[in-house]
């Protein structure tokens, strides 16, 4: 198998109903944190780790995402003279990367979104990001498990330590070694009830997985609302082969929700060049 990740999906077809209705015509992952849209973050990510394939399963009212990383031939000849500008505007998709877009016709789960993606991975492993999931962490996080899975040559989930009460909200995994950074993984279990979890390893957006995840997506029987769920591909791979997961460093912002949006978009802004100095005295007179 080959052990160089060139690849990343990026499943960007939900609606985004949490955020109506700013993302009534526009899509969530165009949401800004600051002056930088989410799905950016998350290629750039991608970029930082290697990948120049960035793979998109869109679907109706995405077309901002393809418009933002395309060529704007009209607002660069309006930037000319503001070199600043210009070099924003032209360097959104980073250099030595392409894109590549899929349509996901119904929203019929993130299971059947990675198997759409089939056609252009192939038999190659590939990264997985969700864009909800804004990772601060240095190195970036899908860099480290490119990394791992280059030694490993197996599946890797990231994962983090979730509240006990909060399991209902994630995938959860069965730990050889909770304690471990990186450890093998025998189960996963999709949002059980806080009694119930084998742990509180809950995996969140970012994978590295086998192209045999294709095989075990493609053998599942569709279950709520016709959805194929990841988690029971991820489950049904762990009879074939290896499945490792990784903590993740750094922090974790779950853009997904209001709370988590807003919680990145100050932390962001605290440390921007042009926001920080400024909105740090904003923040510490509102807590006067």
């Amino acid at each position: 198998m080959q052990r160089k990740i060139t690849k990343a999906v990026f499943p960007v077809a939900g609606l985004g109903s949490r955020f109506l209705p700013a993302t009534k015509a526009s899509p969530k992952e165009m949401l800004p944190i600051v002056d930088k849209p989410l799905i950016q973050y998350a290629v750039e990510e991608a970029a930082a780790a290697g990948i120049t394939d960035m793979v998109f399963i869109t679907g109706r009212n995405k077309r901002a995402i393809e418009d933002h990383f395309d060529s704007n031939p009209e607002l660069e000849a309006s930037l000319q003279g503001k070199a600043e500008l210009l070099q924003l505007a032209r360097n959104v998709l980073p250099k030595g990367c392409r894109c590549i877009y899929i349509r996901q016709a119904e929203p019929l789960g993130l299971g059947h979104a990675v198997l759409c993606a089939q056609p252009v991975v192939g038999n190659e492993p590939f990264a997985l990001l969700l864009a909800d999931d804004l990772i601060d962490s240095n190195p970036p996080t899908l860099a480290r498990m490119a990394e791992r899975f280059e030694y490993e040559n197996c599946s890797i989930l990231g994962v983090e330590d979730v509240p006990r009460e909060k399991t209902g909200s994630y995938g959860i995994v069965s730990p050889a070694d909770a304690k471990a950074d990186v450890t093998q993984i025998s189960a996963i279990v999709e949002k059980p009830a806080p009694k119930d979890a084998p742990s509180t390893l809950g995996v969140v957006g970012r994978y590295v997985l086998t192209p045999a995840v294709f095989g075990t997506l493609a053998a599942i029987r569709p279950g709520s609302g016709g959805e194929i769920q990841l988690t029971d591909g991820i489950s049904a791979l762990l009879a074939r082969e290896r499945v490792l997961a990784m903590r993740l460093a750094g922090v974790r912002y779950d853009c997904g929700s209001k709370l988590g949006y807003l919680m990145a978009t100050v932390a962001y802004g605290l440390r921007h060049a042009q926001t920080g100095k400024g909105f740090d005295e904003f923040l510490a007179q509102r807590r006067r």
